[in-house]
């Protein structure tokens, strides 16, 4: 399998890199937990997928989205690893997983929205100086009582 020099290119669709994680992925079946009687302990139904997010060569601020999305999912070596046990068979714990990570590459990709500051106008700042220094009147009120 040979992949073109485009499918690396830095600035890689959504879609693209989705399509290459998926490619990447492997996926092991393990026995699920919980309850679910005779069927839990004798089929590996759970799905643990694993992914180098290296592979993937995402530009620098895509992967610093990813690493923070992808929290204790991700490993020190930088592989993601996925487990779906959702579900009693291993086709929808398989589809469950892959949704997972195509929704955790999806949020990587959007760009966060900067945060505009706050302006105060002079009639709200002197409101507020004007409820601290009654705030202030109040509490120097507050000492001991002194008889004369």
């Amino acid at each position: 399998m040979t992949l073109s020099h485009s499918v690396f290119s830095m600035a890689d669709s959504v879609e693209s890199v989705i399509e290459r994680a998926l490619l990447f992925a492997t996926e092991s079946f393990i026995a699920a937990s919980g309850p679910g009687g005779q069927n839990v302990n004798k089929v590996a139904t759970a799905v643990q997928l694993r992914l180098n997010i290296y592979a993937l060569r995402l530009s620098p601020e895509i992967f610093q989205r990813f690493k923070v999305l992808a929290g204790s999912r991700m490993t020190a070596k930088g592989e993601l690893v996925f487990t779906a046990r959702r579900f009693r068979t291993q086709e929808a714990n398989r589809a469950d997983a892959r949704e997972r990570l195509e929704e955790l590459i999806r949020e990587a990709f959007q760009v966060p929205e900067k945060r505009a500051k706050t302006r105060l106008n002079r009639i709200g700042k002197e409101q507020r100086l004007a409820g601290k220094k009654l705030r202030g009147t109040v509490k120097a009120g507050r000492g001991k009582v002194q008889f004369d």
